[in-house]
């Protein structure tokens, strides 16, 4: 259907009420005087080239258009790509998703366009226009749901991707929906992928689905590894893949490593960790890998004198706490271990947390592999307050009700009910020990957390 006002009708009234030739305009505009006129009187569509001209000429913002623009891509011609795929990109980067749904939608009718709009939502994830990518995603998806195929399984995995972030309901969802798709993913997808979902699953303690991803990460990458290197027995080169395989091997020992210590068994927990210390299997002998092995033979030494300490054994707390002192990265975990410690076996940790109480506010850490997974670092420290604050209340100490409103209000942003819940209880032992101010902020605090959680949390505190 023609829409009731054009572009062009537009472009022809500016014109008049302005007093301007088209030879005038053109030149003002930069656009050819025969191009002009032959888009005035209908005879050629408007290039997306030509629009932003028009638009600027006019003095307009640059998506004054766009709404219009859409009708113009498909009322007067077959729609091209040449003209639909750079309007889509500006859409993009303009934020008119709502252009993108209604273009798309028309596109779809015809699905030779499938892998034209896959390849664009490509390029727009690279670049970090993720609610652009994610509309053309989902509707590629919805074009393939059918299919058992790749390009259907890589939508699904960058709309996991974009869907990540602080909420971990949402989070849960977005890796369930997407967990299924991960043995349709390209060979170099598919360990990332399982990557990813073990990171989620393990900020959510998650922990027999932690063990049965690590252990399909650990088979997969070992078969791909074995692969790799009789490939390459006749061309002297090893490495393949944007990340070395060696990678997800060792990072999968530390995670089934690491189950064994939140299923409180660190005995084996302590005897996993020579898998991920030992580089001996490892054939690669540049610098990335030697870099590699040094980070995980630390955290792996780190980690033994962490099981013993989780075990009981507070004779190795200090060589612990020196250990890990001139890995600044590391000190934040093990605060929050060293504080669980303390409360569960009612040790006095105040000299540590003297020490290391520039590493109590929250911050992004890095590791020799970049930056740790934001997810698991968040709910860490909503954790370590929690446990902070209840080392301080039961030691009658200041600043307990602070932390403890602090940790709250950090598990209400990431909508972690498990720690939300630990804070009420925790707040109701010790409701006497807040001043009236912080009684106020709590107040704020819960009714802000029990909007959509009112009936688990009032369950769990009784009456407030």
């Amino acid at each position: 259907m023609k829409p009731a006002v054009m572009i062009r009708d537009q472009l022809a009234d500016y014109l008049t009420q302005h007093g301007l030739s088209i030879n005038q305009f053109a030149i003002s505009s930069g656009i050819n005087s025969g191009t002009l006129s032959r888009i005035i009187n209908g005879h050629q569509p408007i290039a997306m080239s030509h629009l932003e001209l028009i638009t600027a000429g006019m003095g307009l913002s640059e998506d004054f258009f766009y709404s219009l623009y859409v009708e113009e891509c498909f009322y007067y011609s077959a729609p091209t790509w040449r003209r639909l795929r750079p309007f889509i990109v500006k859409c993009a980067e303009l934020g008119r998703t709502d252009c993108i749904e209604r273009l798309v939608e028309n596109l779809l009718d015809n699905l030779t366009y499938v892998p034209m709009l896959y390849e664009v939502a490509e390029g727009l994830f690279q670049q970090g226009h993720w609610p652009a990518a994610a509309l053309l995603y989902e509707n590629v998806s919805a074009s393939e749901k059918y299919q058992y195929s790749e390009r259907l399984a890589t939508c699904q995995y960058r709309l996991f991707q974009i869907a990540l972030g602080d909420d971990q309901s949402t989070n849960l969802r977005a890796a369930t929906l997407f967990e299924s798709y991960v043995p349709r993913l390209n060979e170099a997808d598919q360990l990332d992928g399982l990557k990813d979902l073990l990171e989620v699953y393990y900020s959510l303690q998650q922990w027999p689905k932690v063990d049965e991803l690590a252990e399909k990460m650990l088979g997969l990458a070992t078969l791909r590894y074995n692969l790799q290197l009789q490939s390459s027995l006749n061309r002297g080169n090893i490495k393949t893949s944007k990340t070395p395989l060696y990678l997800y091997i060792l990072r999968a020992h530390l995670f089934l490593s690491s189950i064994c210590m939140e299923y409180g068994d660190y005995k084996s927990a302590i005897e996993l960790v020579p898998r991920y210390m030992d580089g001996s299997w490892i054939k690669e002998d540049d610098e990335e890998a030697r870099r590699t092995l040094v980070q995980f033979r630390e955290w792996g030494t780190a980690n033994i004198y962490l099981y013993r300490m989780l075990d009981g054994q507070i004779e190795v707390l200090d060589e612990y706490v020196e250990y890990i002192s001139a890995q600044t990265d590391e000190i934040f975990t093990a605060m929050y271990n060293i504080i669980r410690c303390a409360n569960w076996y009612n040790w006095n940790v105040d000299h540590i947390l003297e020490r290391f109480s520039a590493y109590i506010p929250y911050r992004t850490y890095k590791s020799e592999f970049g930056q740790y997974n934001s997810q698991i670092m968040a709910d860490k420290h909503a954790r370590f307050l929690a446990e902070l604050a209840n080392y301080y209340l039961h030691n009658k100490r200041n600043r307990g009700i602070e932390f403890l409103l602090e940790s709250l209000e950090s598990s209400s942003i990431i909508n972690n009910e498990s720690v939300v819940i630990t804070c009420v209880n925790l707040f109701e032992q010790y409701r006497d020990a807040a001043s009236g101010e912080e009684m106020e902020r709590y107040k704020l605090l819960i009714r802000e957390v029990c909007k959509p959680n009112e009936t688990t949390i009032y369950q769990a505190s009784g009456s407030m």
